[in-house]
């Protein structure tokens, strides 16, 4: 039985899984061992198996648990969605996808106290942007003061701080989540694909993207290589905690008449861990940093809609809610 030794975290396990399924290897014939110098997986051959998007999801949840056997649980799901039926998922009564879901739930409570446990001692320790924000500043000076950050790792990899952008006298400011490629290269906020769906949907309902400030919770770019891609990394609760006073201190230059949340990370750091994106989109809340606080989905999301129906579903659920904050404006 061949031992297959991956450093602990999902995105070896997922490049080695890869290789595993290209070789044939059944999940009896694999052992799974953790170690930390282990070396990266090489990059897999182009052409690999498809999943169902659901089970990267799940599976990078449950790779966040602490149970040693969860690689193994991981790739036998894997290999039955692609030996025996993509639709695996849907039957919950399945042994595999018990334990499956039952590690996801135990990877999203540890990483939640983990986190939790960081941003505890991120604010004892008076660390993140807090440092480096200048009080009273206007946005310019904001700006050229957060080329400087050093409030997280995050700025070690990254190209560059990306800042907000729009006149300081905006109604309406839109938080989205963090900067993607093309924004971390360019320097300014929703410049890639998914500034193009925001910007058709904008016009659509009739907001002048000039007339808005756009910005994010989190300003630098968090991402892993994959080959020569840089594949976005959703930011950690400690990240979001860092770079918070950041978008507090934009917040409190514009003094917006409308917030807008872009997704499910934004809409969190500014109304709450609570808030629940598709049960709550579209919705006025008070807030103190505007009285017309409301999300939506963040225009990636419409992007990774997996066929074209989901996907203008997906893009009409944005484009009304936005067109309740032109309206309100």
């Amino acid at each position: 039985m061949p031992s297959v030794a991956i450093q602990p975290t999902f995105e070896a396990w997922q490049a080695a899984a890869r290789l595993l399924l290209a070789e044939g290897a059944s999940p009896d014939t694999v052992e799974w061992r953790e170690a930390a110098d282990a070396a990266t997986p090489a990059a897999a051959l182009p052409g690999g198996a498809r999943v169902p998007r659901q089970f990267l999801d799940v599976a990078r949840q449950a790779a966040g648990a602490s149970d040693p056997t969860r690689w193994a649980v991981l790739y036998t799901v894997l290999w039955r969605l692609v030996h025996e039926s993509r639709e695996l998922l849907a039957d919950t009564r399945d042994p595999d996808v018990r334990r499956l879901n039952g590690l996801a739930a135990q990877g999203r409570r540890e990483t939640q106290q983990a986190e939790m446990q960081a941003v505890l001692a991120l604010e004892q320790a008076g660390g993140g942007a807090a440092p480096f924000v200048p009080k009273g500043a206007g946005l310019d000076d904001l700006r050229a003061a957060g080329a400087r950050c050093e409030g997280c790792d995050l700025f070690r990899r990254a190209t560059q701080m990306v800042f907000g952008r729009g006149p300081a006298d905006a109604r309406v400011v839109l938080v989205g989540e963090q900067p993607g490629d093309q924004e971390d290269l360019k320097g300014a906020p929703f410049v890639g694909p998914a500034g193009e769906v925001l910007d058709r949907a904008l016009a659509e309902v009739g907001l002048d993207r000039r007339q808005v400030y756009v910005t994010n919770a989190v300003k630098h770019f968090s991402f892993v290589e994959r080959g020569k891609r840089r594949i976005h990394q959703t930011p950690r609760l400690p990240e979001i905690a860092a770079c918070r006073p950041w978008l507090e201190a934009e917040l409190d230059v514009i003094k917006p008449a409308i917030l807008g949340c872009l997704g499910a990370t934004a809409a969190r750091a500014i109304l709450g861990p609570d808030f629940r994106l598709l049960r709550q989109h579209g919705q006025f809340f008070a807030t103190r940093w505007s009285p017309k606080t409301i999300a939506t989905l963040h225009p990636s999301a419409v992007l990774r809609g997996q066929d074209d129906a989901e996907q203008a579903r997906l893009y009409a659920m944005l484009r009304d809610d936005l067109r309740v904050i032109a309206t309100a404006a």
